[in-house]
């Protein structure tokens, strides 16, 4: 059950007389429904309420079922048409048999900057039932005396959103604790306000409109854009009415648990926040164990990473003899000794330990992002390749390593000179990096001027993930530090980053580790 079917449950049991005892000693509620409508007889006699045109009396019949006489109409049964049975003690009345004031909406204001009166919105009446006076707006002074004395704001006024979507039908009660300087605080037109009368217990009749909010917040007429909710509708709602005393033991009840029901539906939210973040966090932790080492056993079998790097230098000092790429500028090898890592560039050798996020099994080896990876930029004319598929930062999700759908460079109406990738190049988004926006290409293409198309030496899946995790991010965040107008990194700090490589085969072990899990946290 959620919080709020539970406030739901105890509100339908309060209404029904079901959430307290009745007590034979307590004054019925038919002697008291006699007071509210001799009061409201003084009141009419004083001017200072008009007479209902179609009055509303309910009563009991002879089969002990609800009857309503409307003005000078013949009684008529009503058992068909009343919520729910209520005790024996109990009565039912109108909402507008039970008010001091007419039911209706505030006027349309006139705002100014300043003033001494402040004008109730729908927005002063937040979503948990609670009133903010610190949204309201200031009212144009000079049409202050539009606003009798009786539309004034008073404590524990209920007030009823009444127009729009989202937001109507919702219920407050507006108290004097709420006001701000003791400003005068004047309803507008979108809100509804029920003045009931001091007889009855103002906070039973707010808890027993909360009860039908779900109902009010259906009755809104007119278009989609603009639905209102009419004060008749309103002023029509079946109240039931308990004796004074029962009303009073109700609200002491209801003090009782509805804070119980607020600290579960915290729980609950905190519940729903944790199992929504807990397959991040899961993958999170998988990820940052596999770059750790931990993952997946190492094979002693394995050729160690120090021979896969050497493979690799060879193979860049081939390639840059032929001419096909540039000879590699301050080249890095890190090595330990002495249980210390040491990194030598141009022959010169330094302590890099301060640098080393973490330790690593014996056939691991930490390599600059360099040393593994190239950054392919290849900025083209788009015009030139309008059929061309395009990739920007928003088309890759998140932390995930996942392409959305994209489009064709036309399509995207690229202007501006872009990447050409390849597909199975590696696109990374260098604005905003700490998103972790990563993705194998699974197609040639165009991709924004923001973005690195790299190429690497080493298992691509590997490095992909690495780059999602949070040790590569934290590297990233330390490199970007200074940087606080323009959140991207540069090719000279991405190429410092420090990578963990593992063997070649352990690299394929943990890639397929990984993808199995994360298949089965998707499940969960």
């Amino acid at each position: 059950m959620t919080a709020q079917q539970l406030k739901n449950s105890i509100l339908l049991m309060a209404v029904q007389g079901k959430l307290v005892p009745q007590d034979p000693n307590d004054e019925p509620a038919s002697v008291l429904l006699e007071r509210i409508h001799a009061e409201k007889e003084r009141l009419i006699k004083e001017k200072k309420i008009k007479r209902e045109k179609n009055p509303s009396v309910i009563f009991k019949g002879a089969d002990n079922t609800p009857y309503e006489k409307i003005g000078d109409d013949e009684p008529v049964s009503i058992a068909d048409e009343v919520p729910f049975d209520i005790p024996d003690t109990w009565e039912w009345a109108r909402l507008k048999e039970l008010v001091t004031k007419e039911i209706k909406r505030g006027k349309s204001p006139k705002y100014a900057d300043h003033g001494s009166v402040l004008v109730f919105a729908q927005k002063c009446n937040v979503k948990l039932g609670g009133i903010d006076i610190s949204l309201a707006k200031y009212l144009d002074m000079s049409t202050f005396p539009k606003y009798p004395a009786e539309e004034h704001m008073i404590d524990e006024d209920i007030i009823i959103n009444s127009t729009g979507n989202g937001t109507l039908g919702r219920i407050g009660m507006f108290h004097d604790s709420d006001r701000i300087n003791d400003y005068v605080i004047v309803p507008d037109s979108h809100v509804t306000i029920i003045r009931s009368t001091s007889l009855l217990q103002r906070e039973y009749l707010f808890h027993v409109l909360k009860y039908y909010q779900p109902y009010i917040e259906k009755q809104g007429e007119g278009s989609t854009n603009q639905t209102e909710l009419r004060p008749s509708t309103v002023a029509e709602l079946f109240i039931p009415i308990p004796p004074a005393d029962e009303q009073k033991r109700i609200i002491a009840k209801l003090l009782d648990l509805l804070p119980l029901v607020k600290v579960y539906g915290e729980k609950e939210v905190a519940l729903e926040k944790y199992n929504s973040e807990f397959p991040d966090q899961l993958k999170k932790s998988i990820l940052q164990i596999a770059v750790q080492g931990k993952l997946v056993p190492q094979d002693p079998a394995d050729e160690p990473a120090s021979l896969l790097l050497d493979h690799i230098r060879l193979e860049k000092k081939s390639l840059a003899k032929r001419g096909i790429i540039k000879k590699e500028k301050n080249e890095s090898v890190i090595f330990r000794r002495d249980n210390s890592h040491y990194e030598k560039v141009d022959g010169i050798e330094r302590c890099i330990d301060d640098e080393i996020p973490f330790d690593l099994p014996e056939s691991w080896e930490w390599v600059r992002f360099f040393s593994v990876a190239d950054i392919a930029t290849n900025l083209v004319r788009p015009e030139e390749y309008a059929d061309y598929m395009h990739i920007a930062p928003d088309n890759i999700e998140k932390a995930t390593g996942t392409l959305f759908e994209c489009h064709t460079v036309q399509q995207d109406k690229v202007v501006s000179p872009n990447h050409l990738f390849y597909k199975g190049q590696i696109i990374y988004s260098k604005i905003r990096p700490l998103l972790r926006k990563a993705v194998i290409a699974p197609f040639d293409g165009l991709c924004s001027a923001d973005m690195y198309p790299l190429n690497t030496a080493i298992n691509r899946k590997y490095l992909l993930r690495y780059m999602l995790s949070d040790a590569f991010n934290l590297q990233v965040a330390t490199a970007m530090s200074s940087r606080v107008k323009m959140p991207k990194i540069n090719q000279d700090e991405l190429s410092k980053i420090l990578i963990p490589i593992p063997p070649m085969q352990e690299q394929e072990r943990i890639v397929s580790r990984i993808e199995e899990l994360f298949d089965k946290i998707t499940l969960i």
